[in-house]
C-alpha cells in the first residue's frame, strides 16, 4: 500500500476525477438539485421559526448530498454505487449519513482545538513582540516596531496558517473512506495521506478553480446580493462539491484498491 501511495500519479488521479463528475451529474442529480434548491432559498428566508425549519431542512439536504456524493466517489461503477446504498437520483438518508456526520464532527471538534492553540499562540507572540497597537490600526508601519520583528511574525503566521490548511486536507479522506469502509473514519483518515501529501495538494489546488473563480468576482463587486448567493450556491453544489468529492475518491480508490469489491450496507 504504502509503494502504490508513493505512485500515486496526479495526472491519473484527475482524470478519474473527470469520470467521478459525469458521474455524480448522472447518478446524484437529484442530491445536487435538492442541496440547490435548499440553499438557494436561504436569502428569501425570514427570521423566527421558519429561519430554524430552514436550518434543519438544510443540514438533512446536506447530508443527503455529501452521502450521495461520497457514495459515487468511492464507488467504481453505479452498480457498485448502489451497494454502498446510493438511493435513486441521489436521494436517501441511512446510517450511512449518519457515520458522515459523526466523522466530520469530530474533524470538525479536532480542527477548531487546533485553530483555538494557533490563535492563542499567535496572540501570545503578537502581544509579547512589543509592537506599536496604534500604528498598526493607522497602518503606520514605519512606527509598528523592528523589521526583524515584523518578518519573525509574519513567517510564524504563515506556518500556522501552512499547518491548518495541511491538516484540514489531510482529514478529507474521511468521507470516501468512511463510505467505502462501512465504518465511521475520522482522524485516522489523516493516515491515507501519508506518503502522497504534496501531490494531493496539488490536486485540491487544481480542482479548486471553480471557487477561486467565485472569490475573484465577488471581490470584483459583480455577485452581489441574494442573485450573488444563488450563484454561489449554483457553482459550490453543482460543480465545486462534485468536482472535489469526485478528486478525493479519485485518490481513495487509488490508495485503497481493496475497496472497490464493495458490499451492502445501509
Amino acid at each position: 500500500m504504502t509503494e502504490r501511495r508513493k505512485r500515486l500519479g496526479l495526472g491519473e488521479a484527475l482524470r478519474m476525477t473527470a469520470v467521478g463528475l459525469r458521474r455524480s451529474w448522472s447518478e446524484a442529480w437529484g442530491a445536487i438539485v435538492l442541496g440547490v434548491l435548499v440553499w438557494g432559498a436561504r436569502p428569501f428566508v425570514v427570521h423566527g421559526v421558519s429561519a430554524w425549519i430552514w436550518t434543519g431542512v438544510a443540514i438533512v439536504a446536506t447530508l443527503v448530498l455529501i452521502g450521495a456524493l461520497a457514495r459515487v466517489a468511492a464507488s467504481a461503477d453505479a452498480a457498485h454505487a448502489r451497494r454502498l446504498g446510493l438511493g435513486r437520483t441521489g436521494l436517501q438518508l441511512t446510517k450511512v449519513e449518519a457515520r458522515l456526520f459523526g466523522a466530520g464532527l469530530l474533524c470538525s471538534v479536532f480542527l477548531a482545538m487546533v485553530l483555538s492553540v494557533a490563535a492563542l499562540l499567535l496572540l501570545a507572540l503578537f502581544g509579547g513582540a512589543g509592537l506599536d497597537a496604534e500604528a498598526i490600526r493607522l497602518g503606520d508601519w514605519s512606527r509598528v516596531g523592528p523589521a526583524w520583528k515584523l518578518g519573525l511574525l509574519a513567517v510564524m503566521t504563515a506556518f500556522c496558517i501552512f499547518a491548518i490548511v495541511a491538516l484540514t486536507a489531510r482529514l478529507l479522506l474521511f468521507a470516501p473512506a468512511t463510505v467505502a469502509r462501512g465504518h465511521m473514519i475520522s482522524l485516522n483518515s489523516m493516515a491515507l495521506t501519508r506518503g502522497i501529501f504534496w501531490p494531493f495538494m496539488a490536486g485540491l489546488i487544481v480542482t479548486a478553480a471553480p471557487k477561486v473563480g467565485l472569490l475573484i468576482l465577488t471581490g470584483a463587486g459583480l455577485l452581489p446580493g441574494a442573485a450573488g448567493w444563488v450563484v454561489w450556491v449554483v457553482v459550490l453544489i453543482g460543480l465545486q462539491g462534485p468536482l472535489t468529492m469526485a478528486y478525493l475518491g479519485a485518490v481513495y480508490r487509488r490508495i485503497e484498491p481493496g475497496t472497490l469489491q464493495g458490499f451492502p450496507h445501509g
